[in-house]
């Protein structure tokens, strides 16, 4: 399962080459040419985080902002040309999280996406299901307070699984996620480390499996 993204953005080559950026980092995005698209799109999907511009065709994306912060927190990063002290203090204020003008460098604005979204998933200090307990600050996991002894990136992957029980995901989200770039198309590493963890939560009987689904990807469930 990947994070939703809305562009909300009436420049076409601008939000073509958002699009496409954020896709390659394994993003799934929604795109909208004016505020009324959004809306539209907003009908149907919530996103999990929205880059919006302020000056769109068909009103102020403030306004749009305004009218979200009504019923929802959702994490929402303003593009904007508008560049003053005044204008960025008056994004903020109005219920904006974070603020990035124009001309950008791609880089810059991805690395702002993956920070909203690392903060609207508040993850919490300590995760515990039944006996297993993950602590995030220490990176430490425990079975009936017993270390686990997973190194980093075992504990990476357990932490996502824990945080996703019952949903598939991808190997590619997995991979970006721990690894913080692209797979290539030897997954073998993937493999290894998944394949660790899963024998450690067997070894242990925590009452938790990682499940391969075939063509899909791997699913973090409660044993049955």
């Amino acid at each position: 399962m990947r994070d939703l993204v809305l562009l909300v953005e009436d420049n076409e080559q601008i939000i073509r080459g958002n699009e496409r950026m954020l896709k390659r980092r394994n993003y799934d995005v929604m795109t909208a040419l004016t505020l009324s698209e959004a809306r539209e799109q907003m009908a149907e999907t919530t996103p999990d985080a929205i880059v919006l511009d302020i000056m769109m065709p068909d009103g102020s994306g403030l306004d749009f902002m305004r009218e979200l912060r009504k019923k929802s927190d959702i994490p929402i990063l303003l593009l904007t040309g508008l560049a003053t002290s005044e204008d960025i203090v008056h994004g903020l204020t109005e219920g904006g999280d974070d603020y990035l003008t124009k001309p950008y460098d791609f880089s810059v604005l991805l690395a702002r996406v993956e920070a909203l979204l690392r903060r609207a998933r508040k993850i919490p200090e300590v995760l515990q299901k039944d006996s297993l307990k993950l602590d995030v600050v220490s990176q430490q996991a425990f079975l009936d307070g017993e270390d686990m002894l997973l190194r980093p990136k075992e504990f990476a992957l357990l932490l996502i699984f824990m945080q996703n029980e019952g949903k598939i995901l991808e190997p590619q989200y997995l991979y970006q996620k721990v690894w913080n770039t692209d797979m290539n198309a030897d997954n073998s590493t993937l493999k290894m480390h998944i394949s660790s963890v899963r024998k450690r939560l067997e070894e242990i009987n925590c009452g938790y499996k990682i499940t391969n689904i075939r063509g899909e990807g791997y699913r973090f469930e409660k044993e049955v």
